[in-house]
C-alpha cells in the first residue's frame, strides 16, 4: 500500500518539500507520494486525516505552524520549548490515528550556520515572531548565541526596525531574517533595517531561498557582510522530517 505524505499550510505555491520527496521517492525507489494540502483554515485538518488512511506524515509551513498543535496527540520536548511544529508523525495506536509534532526547522538551521560562525558572535537579531523565529531563537540558545527578536512594532522582549541603532547593530554580528519579505514573487521587498550599519564582520541568514539571492542579502552583501540563503536548512530539515516519519525520533 502506497505510503503518503504532504504538506499543509495556506496558501501553497511553489514547494520545495513536494520537489524534494517526489525526487527522494523516484531515487531510493520508495513506493511513497507526496502531495499538497492547501487548508483554508487549520480546522479542516480533521477531515484531512479520517479521510486520509494512507497518510503517515505531515510538514507543516506557513500560517500553521503554532496554530496546529492544539491539533496533536503528543509534541516532542523541542516542541514544548520552541512552541511551533513543522512536522507531523501518524501513526496507529489501539486502533486509533495518533499525531505527535516535531520540530526540524531548528536542526537544519543549526547545522546550516555553524561552519559560518566565529567566536565573536555572540549575539544576534532575529527579524520576525512567527514559528519559523520561534525555531532559529531555539537554535540559537543551544548554539550559546543570546537572540533578540525585532518586528515592526516595539513591545516587551521584541526590539522594532526604528529600534536599530549603530550600538545595537555593532553588538549583534548576526542578522537572520525569519519574514517571508523578499519571497519571490515579491523579489524587492526586504527587512528595513539600517543596511549601513553592516560591517564585513556580520553575518547576514535569510531563511527566504527564492531567489537565490534576495534583496536582504543583496543589500548586506554591498556592505560586505557574509551572507547565506535558506536552501541548505530546508534540505536539512527534509532530512531529519524523514528520520522523523521512518524511525521514530
Amino acid at each position: 500500500m502506497e505510503r503518503k505524505y504532504g504538506l499543509i499550510g495556506y496558501p501553497l505555491g511553489h514547494s520545495f518539500s513536494q520537489r524534494y520527496f517526489t525526487e527522494k521517492f523516484e531515487r531510493d525507489g520508495i513506493d511513497a507520494a507526496y502531495s499538497l494540502y492547501p487548508l483554508e483554515n487549520i480546522n479542516l485538518l480533521s477531515s484531512l486525516i479520517s479521510d486520509s488512511p494512507n497518510l503517515k506524515g505531515l510538514n507543516v509551513t506557513i500560517p500553521y505552524k503554532e496554530d496546529v498543535i492544539r491539533f496533536l496527540d503528543d509534541v516532542s520536548e523541542d516542541v514544548k520549548e520552541i512552541g511551533a511544529v513543522n512536522v507531523i508523525k501518524i501513526s496507529n495506536q489501539d486502533g486509533k490515528r495518533s499525531l505527535k509534532g516535531y520540530n526540524s526547522d531548528y536542526v537544519g538551521f543549526a547545522d546550516s550556520l555553524k561552519p559560518m560562525l566565529r567566536e565573536e558572535v555572540r549575539n544576534a537579531l532575529v527579524l520576525g515572531t512567527g514559528g519559523a523565529s520561534k525555531a532559529v531563537v531555539y537554535a540559537l540558545k543551544n548554539l550559546g548565541i543570546t537572540p533578540t527578536l525585532v518586528s515592526r512594532t516595539h513591545k516587551e522582549g521584541v526590539l522594532s526596525y526604528e529600534d536599530l541603532n549603530e550600538e545595537i547593530m555593532a553588538k549583534n554580528l548576526l542578522i537572520v531574517n525569519t519574514t517571508p519579505l523578499g519571497m519571490f514573487p515579491k523579489v524587492d521587498a526586504c527587512a528595513p533595517i539600517p543596511y549601513h550599519l553592516l560591517t564585513g564582520a556580520h553575518i547576514c541568514y535569510d531563511l527566504v531561498y527564492n531567489p537565490e539571492t534576495t534583496e536582504f542579502m543583496r543589500r548586506a552583501e554591498e556592505r560586505g557582510a557574509t551572507v547565506k540563503n535558506g536552501l541548505e536548512m530546508l534540505y536539512r530539515q527534509a532530512e531529519r522530517a524523514w528520520d522523523i516519519w521512518n524511525n521514530s525520533l
